[in-house]
């Protein structure tokens, strides 16, 4: 029987640079000053993950390094990848004043490098909770069908986890299958809380009501090594059509729904108990901290978190 081999945590949090230093990324959450990234680096240990890698840039390295990575480093292989605007495929150039990142599917193809096992990408800033991490980490650690098709997988949070208090938030709305995989991604841009469940408000006069029961997707995917393989045959494709933009942007999910669509992949949406925590509104910390803070005292986690 072949050894398992244990995920690795891909964090995307190059878009930390130019904020670093006093906003949610790095903000204290926890009830000893734990930031959200503290809690995703803990619960992807205790799932069993063994390596993390950040995707960062050069221009912030030595501060992030210092003040982020080294507090995992002695819990968990810490590596690092490196976005930068001008990495492109053989081909193409940076078109002139674009200063504007290529999204999270660059992002993405920085760390292809650092990665030849199953990996987890989740962003820099959000809270997804210990069930999200050990069903993923189950998901990707099962055989999967030798069938001609790529196996990927994506946590589904419940609509009703990840709204806010204080306004509308955008959220990518899944529909599946009986057996559980991913026929579909609707982008809903103004999802509102309501009495009855949730509303999109997008078109006036046209509100399409939700249960707040659907599966939502918050960039939190599990992929096999090659995936990263189809990611830079996608984003060659992008950049003949997008390249010369301003602001077009490579999202992991444009290519994970053009896969899905051709037949060359499959992705299993899977339900998780966790619900999501974000700072959408500033009015939302003190939520994410109460949040927190209750999952402590229900033991959920230690306090201090790295004691």
């Amino acid at each position: 029987m072949r050894p398992r081999m244990k995920p690795t945590l891909l964090i995307l949090a190059a878009g930390m640079g130019s904020r670093y230093g006093g906003l949610k990324q790095i903000d204290p959450m926890g009830p000893n000053g734990e930031t959200v990234l503290d809690y995703s680096v803990f619960d992807a240990i205790r799932a069993g993950f063994g390596k993390v890698v950040f995707v960062i840039r050069r221009d912030f390295e030595d501060v992030f390094r210092q003040q982020v990575g080294a507090k995992f480093d002695q819990r968990i292989p810490v590596e690092y990848a490196f976005q930068d605007l001008n990495d492109l495929p053989e081909g193409f150039t940076l078109p002139e004043g674009r200063t504007k990142p290529w999204g999270t599917g660059h992002a993405m193809l920085a760390a292809q490098a650092n990665i030849q096992e199953p990996c987890v990408m989740i962003n820099a800033d959000d809270f997804y909770g210990r069930d999200a991490y050990a069903v993923i980490a189950n998901y990707l650690a099962e055989p999967k069908a030798n069938d001609g098709k790529s196996h990927y997988c994506m946590v589904g949070f419940k609509l009703k986890n990840t709204l806010s208090e204080h306004g509308s938030v955008a959220r990518g709305v899944c529909t599946t299958d009986a057996s559980g995989m991913l026929t579909s991604v609707t982008e809903m841009t103004k999802i509102f809380k309501t009495d009855t469940g949730a509303e999109n408000r997008e078109v006036e006069g046209a509100f399409v009501p939700l249960t707040a029961e659907e599966p939502v997707s918050m960039n939190f995917f599990g992929f096999m090594p090659d995936f990263f393989g189809h990611l830079r045959r996608e984003f060659i494709e992008f950049l003949k059509v997008k390249g010369g933009e301003q602001k077009s942007e490579f999202y992991v999910p444009f290519v994970v729904d053009s896969l899905i669509k051709s037949g060359q992949a499959d992705m299993a949406v899977l339900p998780t108990a966790s619900k999501w925590f974000g700072v959408t509104y500033p009015e939302d910390k003190p939520i994410v901290v109460g949040s927190i803070q209750a999952l402590t005292d229900a033991g959920e986690y230690p306090a201090p978190l790295w004691a």
